[in-house]
C-alpha cells in the first residue's frame, strides 16, 4: 500500500539535522518520509525532555521546536 509519507521517499539523513514539531512524535529515525531500504533500521528516540536527541545509528541531530 502506498501511502502520502512514502510515495516519493527522501533519501534516508541527507541532512543530518532535522527540526520536528509535536506532531511528528512518537520520532523515529529515518523519518516516515525516508526511504527505508537504503537505511539503518528504524529506532524510536526520546525527544520529549530535553529537545533534542541523536540517532545513535547515522548521528542525525533532532530538534523538537513548538508548533
Amino acid at each position: 500500500m502506498t501511502t502520502a509519507a512514502n510515495a516519493h521517499p527522501t533519501q534516508a539523513s541527507a541532512d543530518l539535522r532535522y527540526t520536528v514539531t509535536r506532531a511528528d512524535l512518537p520520532l523515529s529515525c529515518p523519518l516516515p518520509s525516508m526511504a527505508l531500504w537504503n537505511s539503518h533500521p528504524r529506532v524510536y528516540l526520546p525527544i520529549e525532555a530535553e529537545r533534542e536527541c541523536l540517532c545513535p545509528y547515522c548521528g542525525s541531530h533532532f530538534t523538537l521546536v513548538d508548533d
